[in-house]
């Protein structure tokens, strides 16, 4: 019976140390990758918080209320109280400077929720402060009492006598061991040890009866079974960390639960470490997924640094590029806020690498606005100076010289650079009504004019009617009457101003049509007179064709000289006003008519070389 007992005690005492020996196999955490996982705990479940109220009012929450500070979470609020804040006066610096402020002359002004939010986490610190203290404080009373425990057991184990009466006292004071918590961490191993120890010896003197020590099993058996259940029951949590969590729990009391009957030992152990080990598998594939979700969050949010970046780098030539760029790094801005946590070593240096390319920007965008600002002032002053000069010449009546004044004036009103819309517009009404009081004099001075230049324009008309007829006609003379007309339109004096350009256009298309078809007509007549020539002159001898060629050569060289030098004057010419288009227009006849001459001049060279081959 005795020998039984003893197997018995023995069997338990087995039970617990395999227990103690496996489970931190299956629960343990090395202490880097338990901190990452807590902090990931915390960023899955955070809240993103869109204003500065919200933040606030968490953190009065948390100052005021019974929940327990917690350190990541406040932290977080933290930071995105400050994130919205410095957003917040970014946003109110781009409007004062986009509103024409001196950037250098911006104040910070107070902000009422940023001293509220100093306070409350002040108060959240001291509470923090205080919780810390108090809990520290608890753990060494926890540690009092646990090692009074062992003393009390250690004493017991020195009195086998008394050891089966003491049975009751040992199993009380077991369970007031596991109602004890936490412990400072640096003594908790070496205190689970010793506890271990001296529970292990009074099992090793206890001489429990048979009845005694089946009951013992029995009870073990079903609170082992309970926690095989609820562990299998965790693998339908859906909160994977809580899940977690919980079967730590039920690790520790697994542990601090007594043997079981040594034919059952084995099979409810694997029970339940087979329920653990589903939560921990969930639990890993958890983290791997956070992982891979912030690895890939990282590639975002580089790929929107390098988009900052180089739009950052693009060149700004004036006002509407700055504001381009400003509206497309905005839209990365928004789109950087839409993307979730980067791996902890990387999320602060990829923020900061975000904001340095941000900051930079709108700095230089600040600089070139305050730039604008000058140079604003300073065209406004011209445009002033400008309505001062067409004011003083607005009640003039020298017609001519004043209009070419007033004109001169308007050329440079658009040379000046640009100064803000609405004192723009300003600016120009009020030059505008100088130049229009002139104009609106000399024009009913000049209504008398009037009624000549609609004579003038019937006279051209006239003559165009018969250039046009002449272009249908063939025979001989037509050159001499072509000369004739041109010389009678060109006699005729001005026409309406609204007429001018459609008169001009449609005179110079008739004309142009007219020599087109002389030139060719010509030209035909010219080559074939000089071909018949030719017989003649290589009747003198080759020496009199190569003369004759050389004399052509010297010609078409002349000609294409003087091509060259019309067409190179043309590239200089500024064709922006009607006049500067008509001088235009009779360049390029004259080229014409030059390369007409050429391809004369050219035909006539081939002659002469078939002549020679003859």
């Amino acid at each position: 019976m005795m020998d039984s007992q003893e197997n018995a005690l023995m069997q338990g005492k087995a039970e617990e140390q395999q227990v103690a020996e496996v489970a931190p196999e299956v629960t343990e955490t090395p202490a880097e990758v338990q901190d990452v996982q807590e902090v990931q705990d915390v960023q899955e479940e955070r809240k993103v918080y869109t204003s500065k109220k919200e933040v606030l009012d968490r953190v009065k929450e948390i100052a005021h209320g019974e929940e327990v500070p917690q350190k990541d979470e406040v932290e977080y609020l933290k930071t995105a109280f400050y994130k919205l804040h410095i957003a917040e006066r970014e946003a109110q610096l781009r409007a004062y400077i986009d509103g024409g402020g001196d950037p250098e002359a911006y104040q910070i002004r107070p902000d009422e929720q940023e001293e509220a939010f100093k306070a409350e986490m002040g108060v959240i610190k001291e509470r923090r402060q205080q919780l810390f203290r108090e809990q520290e404080a608890e753990k060494e009373n926890n540690l009092k009492r646990k090692l009074e425990i062992i003393e009390k057991i250690k004493a017991m184990v020195t009195s086998p006598e008394e050891a089966n009466k003491s049975y009751k006292e040992f199993k009380a004071l077991q369970e007031e061991w596991k109602e004890i918590k936490n412990v400072p961490a640096e003594r908790a191993n070496e205190l689970w040890r010793n506890y271990q120890l001296y529970v292990e010896q009074f099992y090793d003197l206890l001489k429990l009866n048979s009845e005694a020590r089946e009951y013992d099993f029995k009870k073990n058996l079903e609170l082992k079974t309970k926690l095989c259940e609820a562990a299998e029951r965790l693998a339908d949590e859906e909160d994977v960390i809580s899940a977690f969590h919980q079967l730590q729990k039920l690790h520790q009391e697994y542990r601090e639960t007594g043997p079981v009957a040594k034919e059952l030992r084995e099979e409810i152990w694997q029970r339940f470490k087979a329920a653990s080990t589903v939560i921990n598998k969930r639990h890993q594939q958890h983290f791997e997924s956070l992982r891979a979700r912030e690895e890939e969050n990282l590639e975002k949010k580089t790929a929107l640094c390098e988009k900052v970046e180089a739009i950052a780098a693009e060149e700004n030539k004036n006002g509407s590029d700055w504001e381009r760029h400003t509206k497309e790094i905005i839209e990365v801005q928004t789109e950087w806020k839409t993307i979730g946590f980067a791996p902890q070593k990387m999320n602060v240096k990829i923020f900061e690498r975000f904001r340095a390319a941000c900051d930079d920007f709108f700095t230089r965008k600040s600089e070139y606005f305050k730039t604008l600002k000058d140079n604003f002032k300073e065209n406004a002053d011209k445009k002033r100076a400008l309505i001062e000069k067409a004011k003083a010449l607005q009640d003039s009546t020298e017609w001519k010289s004043t209009s070419d004044k007033l004109i001169n004036l308007q050329k440079e009103w658009k040379t000046i650079g640009m100064v803000p819309k609405k004192l723009g517009d300003q600016l120009w009404e009020e030059f505008l009504g100088a130049c229009n009081k002139f104009f609106e004099a000399r024009n009913a001075a000049g209504a008398g004019q009037r009624s000549e230049e609609h004579q003038n324009l019937a006279k051209k008309r006239d003559v165009i009617e018969r250039l046009k007829q002449i272009a249908e006609e063939k025979g001989e003379g037509l050159q001499e009457k072509v000369q004739e007309l041109v010389a009678e339109y060109q006699q005729i004096g001005h026409v309406p101003f609204k007429e001018k350009d459609k008169i001009y256009e449609e005179y110079h298309a008739v004309l142009d049509k007219l020599y087109k078809e002389l030139n060719i007509s010509v030209a035909r007549r010219r080559l074939n007179n000089f071909k018949q020539n030719l017989k003649q002159v290589a009747e003198r001898g080759e020496a009199a064709l190569d003369s004759e060629r050389a004399r052509l050569m010297r010609q078409y060289e002349a000609i294409k000289q003087e091509v060259q030098t019309y067409e190179n004057n043309l590239g200089f010419l500024n064709a922006s006003s009607k006049k500067g288009n008509s001088l235009i227009d009779e360049m390029n006849r004259k080229v014409q008519k030059l390369k007409d001459d050429m391809n004369l001049v050219r035909e006539k060279i081939k002659a002469i070389d078939a002549e020679n081959k003859e």
